[in-house]
């Protein structure tokens, strides 16, 4: 899941973006509305993070433009101001849910997972493929019944990969999804990843789950192709 952080302070954005890092979740931070709208534009997110009090152009106005650019992404407004009024004229501009400052970072977390139930590709409480189910709540990874201890970003690879299970997905949507701007598109870091996942999921099983199409990028599937070939 890849957010967007639009906070000016930059301790709390500082303290917010490591929190849900921490929490496998790929986070870009800005600090201005103009900045908001431009990464907005050129990338895809699935929830977005925005403060109310921002220089160049406040996040009611983010807000606004977004939707009448016709975006449909989740907008979670963090605000100091909980005036009824102030929750009123944000919901009105479009946000999705408003949260005041200042608040505890459970209540953040379980806000995002609420909006990601909301999205029309929202995640299940547990996702299953063949004999490996993952909790997207606890994160909590099995395969045969065997806990598999993964560090943040394995557990952001390997949920995107069983989210889209039976498709192949390419590096680019795996960067996309799984990493933020920092990314490197020239690394082998995404094939690094899933070799480790392959050793801690697929080593010692009778059925790999973890397949590569030469030339297009990973599928996720019970069942080994014979035309899959492992890199």
């Amino acid at each position: 899941m890849r957010i967007l952080l639009v906070e000016d302070e930059a301790r709390l954005a500082d303290l917010i973006g490591r929190g849900l890092r921490e929490r496998s979740y790929a986070v870009d931070i800005v600090g201005d509305g103009e900045q908001a709208l431009y990464m907005a534009s050129i990338n895809d997110y699935d929830v977005i993070l925005l403060d109310v009090m921002l220089p160049r152009k406040d996040g009611y106005a983010v807000c606004r433009e977004l939707r009448q650019l016709g975006s449909r992404v989740p907008v979670l407004m963090l605000t100091a101001r909980g005036g009824v009024d102030d929750r009123v004229f944000g919901l009105d501009a479009g946000a999705d849910d408003y949260l005041v400052k200042p608040f505890e970072f459970k209540e953040l977390l379980a806000r995002i997972r609420a909006l990601q139930r909301r999205a029309v590709d929202w995640r299940p409480p547990v996702a299953r493929i063949a004999d490996l189910t993952i909790d997207t709540a606890s994160h909590a990874v099995l395969r045969n019944g065997r806990n598999i201890r993964l560090t943040a970003k394995e557990y952001a690879l390997i949920e995107y990969l069983v989210l889209k299970q039976g498709c192949v997905v390419s590096r680019a949507d795996i960067a996309h999804h799984v990493w933020d701007e920092n990314f490197d598109p020239f690394s082998n870091i995404i094939d690094v990843y899933i070799n480790r996942l392959r050793i801690k999921i697929d080593a010692g099983s009778g059925q790999p789950l973890i397949h590569t199409r030469r030339g297009e990028g990973y599928i996720l599937m019970a069942i080994p192709e014979a035309a899959s070939e492992r890199a």
